[in-house]
């Protein structure tokens, strides 16, 4: 157990209730993105086919359609640097947790891909969920990917809360430090179990012209820039 953490969250835990209930009602709820949650680029049968799994990210939350998101734009630069065809599939539930992600993909149909990624990490951030079941919970989706997926998720990082100006200091901070800790089981896993995982680290998006109106999710643009920063870090296939 990480104690400094959880002192300094009780001892601010009423403080952080009043402002977590508050701003969950004066944030604007956007909703997922529209339109269809796959596409390709190029003709013909794909290269290369890329899956995005997980939270708001990957279901487009702060986009208008699937399109302008993060599986689209990585499909849309590896065919521009490489002139493959290339495919894209995205699934996600805004406000899951990585237990329920299992859950769901025991019974979601996913297609065929070359390259899965996984984001995910905001919500058991917020939902404190502890750093050894979030472990498990990531070894048991490997397990339930393994034969479809042979090849390694690349689990991008969970993102810097405590740079998320949306949120009032001190929930800000605690957050990002829970984040942290979460994050760090990502490069942790990887690290230890590299046939199965690759880390995927990028910076964070906390320019406001990269944002959607609830100043916490990406934008179209946002989106646009997590690609760029993650396309040369894809492996070659």
């Amino acid at each position: 157990m990480h104690i400094p953490f959880w002192l300094t969250t009780v001892a601010l835990l009423p403080l952080l209730l009043y402002q977590g209930k508050r701003t969950r009602r004066v944030t604007p709820r956007l909703a997922e993105a529209g339109g269809d949650t796959h596409g390709q680029y190029g003709e013909g049968e794909p290269d290369l086919r890329i899956l995005v799994i997980g939270e708001s990210t990957a279901a487009g939350v702060g986009i208008e359609r699937h399109d302008q998101g993060l599986a689209s734009q990585l499909a849309r630069l590896l065919h521009q640097r490489t002139g493959q065809v290339v495919s894209w599939h995205t699934y996600g539930v805004n406000g899951i947790r990585l237990t329920q992600l299992n859950r769901n993909l025991l019974q979601v149909p996913l297609p065929a891909a070359d390259l899965v990624l996984l984001s995910m990490g905001v919500n058991d951030t917020t939902g404190f969920t502890r750093r050894s079941r979030f472990q498990q919970q990531l070894l048991t989706l490997r397990a339930t990917l393994a034969e479809r997926y042979p090849r390694p998720v690349q689990l991008l990082s969970v993102p810097p809360m405590h740079r998320f100006t949306a949120l009032p200091a001190p929930l800000r901070q605690v957050m990002g430090w829970r984040a942290r800790q979460l994050d760090h089981i990502l490069r942790r896993t990887a690290r230890e179990r590299p046939e199965s995982f690759t880390y995927l680290d990028y910076p964070a998006v906390v320019d406001p012209t990269l944002l959607a109106r609830d100043g916490y999710h990406p934008s179209a643009k946002g989106y646009q820039a997590i690609a760029q920063a993650l396309v040369g870090k894809l492996p070659q296939t």
